[in-house]
């Protein structure tokens, strides 16, 4: 009997995201449960950092998860949710969005959660989001990195600022979880998770564990 798939989605065309993300999934791949495969938007942009960028991949998206005859659930690896009902329409299977996951998952670990973004113009979208999820009371704050996604994936000092970033988060704002609001972040959780002392959510890990959940209880 063949292995279900949950297909994980990065809607940016750059795939040093993308192996980021599958590294950092590696602990939810065991032998016996659901297939996990990453796979990249080559038509998305490099980096998802606008609500014109986030538009942009929502039909993308929408057609190749509508095309997939192989998949039992389907991740959009994005923190902005982007093409999440559209393809919600698309499919009978599960389709769960980064952001959602990720919120929800923080709220299981503390009264109040902060968001790091990627810059500040990602942080009025992602407000935006919060207000329609009606969580918006559970936010502390969210704060910028002032990074582009591809230098979160990849550059050099991107952990340190992290660091910074969610110490204020913490110690100013009062945030009892961090959520990485980029998937881009993924690499980072452990090392941050340690420097903080507090929990740290990697939203594509809590989106991919609610997929096994529902993978499974769909047997």
């Amino acid at each position: 009997m063949s292995r279900p798939r949950i297909l994980v989605i990065n809607p940016n065309s750059n795939r040093v995201v993308t192996a980021g993300i599958a590294d950092a999934l590696h602990p939810l791949m065991f032998a016996d449960g659901p297939e996990i495969v990453c796979e990249t938007l080559s038509e998305g942009p490099f980096g998802i950092e606008s609500q014109a960028d986030s538009d942009s991949v929502a039909m993308p998206l929408r057609r190749l998860v509508e095309g997939d005859n192989s998949s039992a659930a389907f991740v959009i690896a994005c923190y902005s949710d982007p093409g999440l009902h559209v393809c919600r329409e698309a499919t009978a299977w599960p389709v769960l969005g980064i952001a959602e996951c990720g919120v929800l998952t923080a709220l299981t670990r503390a009264e109040t959660f902060g968001v790091i973004a990627i810059a500040q113009r990602s942080i009025r979208r992602h407000l935006r989001y919060l207000r329609q999820m009606g969580l918006i009371d559970r936010l502390a704050a969210e704060r910028p990195l002032d990074m582009s996604v591809a230098e979160t994936a990849s550059g050099e000092g991107t952990l340190a600022r992290m660091i910074a970033v969610g110490r204020a988060l913490k110690d100013e704002d009062g945030a009892g979880a961090i959520v990485m609001g980029c998937a881009g972040m993924a690499r980072h959780r452990k090392p941050l998770e340690d420097a903080l002392g507090i929990p740290v959510i990697d939203p594509t890990q809590a989106a991919v564990t609610m997929a096994i959940g529902a993978v499974q209880l769909s047997k």
